[in-house]
């Protein structure tokens, strides 16, 4: 049965998002989804809770995931059961996720202001999130990537890096898995996913905005 997954989501657990799990679950299923990864920063227990209340109860798979900070850019970190330390180097980083028995992804590698991550190393990664629906400029950099999947012979991937809950849904991953964890990374492993999506729409960037102000002003 073909899952069509959102790959990169980030809820109330990340300092930067404002997405509770009740809105995750309410735009997922608006979108059509049957799953989503949760990928909050440098963290995974928020994750892990939200994944073991409602996964059950929302009909949705929720994939409990990190997206931690190296040194030379962010990696998505997909069936790992403990943190996975910030700031350490690619390696070090990649050692840690395979060591938990986990898949390594890496994500936006060429979008602006994200970093770079060390190019020696994307043989080492499991997958690369070819398309990011928050990154700019958009077009360059999903036929980048693709080129980059290619070469390396990685998984691609798809996310929308939400941190508003409308944002949810606009990219995906579509893959031949049944409803459970294991089949799913095991889909990745064998590189058995395809990829959709479109930017975020620039009015839900500008709602984005006007809620987090609106968020810093209340905590004044």
């Amino acid at each position: 049965m073909p899952l069509k997954i959102d790959f990169h989501v980030h809820t109330y657990y990340s300092y930067d998002s404002t997405i509770t799990p009740s809105e995750l679950v309410a735009y997922a299923k608006k979108r059509g989804l049957n799953g989503v990864a949760i990928t909050d920063h440098d963290q995974i227990h928020g994750a892990l809770k939200i994944a073991k209340e409602y996964s059950t109860k929302s009909g949705l798979i929720i994939i409990p995931g990190i997206e931690v900070t190296s040194q030379n850019g962010h990696i998505l970190a997909f069936n790992v059961q403990e943190p996975v330390p910030a700031g350490l180097s690619v390696e070090e980083t990649l050692e840690i996720i395979h060591r938990q028995g986990g898949i390594a992804v890496a994500a936006h590698p060429n979008a602006l202001y994200h970093g770079q991550l060390e190019k020696r190393m994307l043989p080492r990664f499991d997958a690369i999130e070819v398309i990011n629906a928050s990154t700019f400029p958009f077009r360059f950099t999903v036929c980048t990537n693709h080129k980059i999947a290619s070469r390396f012979r990685l998984a691609e991937l798809a996310g929308t890096d939400a941190h508003y809950a409308p944002e949810i849904g606009y990219a995906y991953t579509i893959l031949n898995a049944e409803s459970s964890l294991d089949e799913i990374i095991e889909a990745i492993r064998k590189r058995e996913t395809r990829v959709y999506g479109k930017p975020i729409p620039i009015r839900i960037r500008i709602e984005k905005e006007i809620v987090n102000l609106k968020v810093k002003i209340n905590r004044l």
